[in-house]
């Protein structure tokens, strides 16, 4: 054997395996976005300042997660709604200055390619409340001046823009709202619909000179309850072009124990009324699994306690559901839904835009490229 046949054999050699490895990957070179979802550690929930350990940054690598739409601001509680949306926003600036190497944030669709390009996690700044707006519209321009790139107009209760999921009233869209909706479009930030009460979904759909989402939802057409869409709403986001994300919720069943089997169901309903290009993932959770289930028990029932407290709990919520899918949970959970959709049936270009491909559409369409 002569030396260039030893060379090549043994680059051969040292190059299968990363070969097989990418082989056994379905989802190795695809933009995967979680439309909302987080970046914590839920084994420690006495934190109260976001964090970037080395697992949670490990996790998030493994699971091959591009970006993610990671909450901050006020959504309920006593806090000043501004000044808590504000503080945070600086608490989030710090963290990701100080981990350049891992993350970077997200203000355009191109950042979305930069951060896959170099192997960094994407954070997308969201609200799930515009209860910070006050009783004006003009703050939009701060927050989107600050990088704030989707907020959703409700949280499950009453604010001033209309009715959350819970209210049984189902206000629409309020005349300020209509005005936070123009000044959303104006700074081209999204306008996110999830946790919205029916009617003023409907009216933002139509209010709104931009696609909608709603980036983290069930289909109320599988599972009654109101945290879930009908079937008009999801059609009325995908007409005018937005996004929808089905979450790895407790709605999704109404045992309140939902599987990775009523993940894939509530998609595929969601593809049925919405078409293939506006539907996708939007978990609601984090990538970080629980360890000790047992031990998560107690405070799982004083989180729900205090939810109650608040009055945000929503139907469909106990102390005994746990907040994600625990078949579907963990780094490998991406990786696992492409696995259970392509065993229904469904090609890989299709299960590529469910697991990013259509945020970034979406993304491009709102924010630009």
């Amino acid at each position: 054997m002569n030396r260039r046949t030893l060379l090549a054999l043994s680059a051969a050699a040292a190059a299968a395996p990363a070969v097989a490895t990418a082989a056994a990957d379905p989802i190795a070179g695809m933009t995967v976005i979680n439309a909302l979802g987080g970046l914590d550690d839920p084994n420690f929930p006495e934190r109260t300042r976001p964090e970037l350990t080395p697992r949670i940054l490990a996790d998030a690598r493994a699971s091959g997660l591009t970006a993610v739409n990671w909450t901050i601001g006020y959504v309920a509680g006593p806090d000043e709604p501004f000044q808590k949306s504000v503080a945070d926003i600086g608490q989030y600036d710090a963290l990701i200055r100080a981990h350049p190497k891992d993350v970077i944030k997200v203000l355009t669709a191109a950042d979305i390619a930069r951060a896959k390009a170099e192997k960094k996690v994407g954070v997308i700044y969201g609200f799930q409340n515009a209860a910070m707006m006050g009783d004006d519209a003009s703050r939009v321009d701060i927050f989107a001046d600050l990088g704030v790139r989707i907020i959703q107009l409700t949280y499950n209760l009453r604010n001033q823009l209309g009715d959350g999921s819970i209210v049984p009233e189902g206000r629409g869209l309020t005349e300020f709202g209509r005005k936070v909706v123009d000044r959303l479009n104006a700074n081209r930030v999204m306008v996110d619909l999830s946790h919205s009460g029916r009617q003023i979904c409907l009216d933002a759909i139509q209010s709104s000179k931009q696609p909608i989402s709603i980036n983290h939802t069930g289909c109320r057409a599988l599972t009654d309850l109101p945290r879930n869409k009908t079937d008009e709403e999801l059609r009325g986001v995908a007409e005018k072009g937005g996004f929808v994300g089905i979450y790895f919720m407790p709605f999704l069943n109404l045992s309140g124990h939902a599987r990775a089997v009523d993940v894939v169901a509530h998609i595929e309903h969601a593809l049925n009324v919405c078409g293939e290009d506006h539907v996708g993932i939007g978990t609601d959770g984090t990538i970080t699994p629980i360890d000790d289930l047992d031990k998560y028990a107690e405070a799982l029932r004083k989180e729900h306690e205090d939810r109650k407290a608040k009055g945000i709990a929503a139907p469909g919520e106990r102390a005994d559901t746990h907040p994600f899918v625990d078949d579907l949970r963990g780094p490998d959970q991406f990786r696992k839904l492409y696995r259970l959709l392509a065993e229904r049936g469904h090609k890989p270009a299709r299960i590529e835009k469910i697991l990013g491909g259509n945020f970034v559409r979406y993304a491009k369409t709102v924010w630009g490229a």
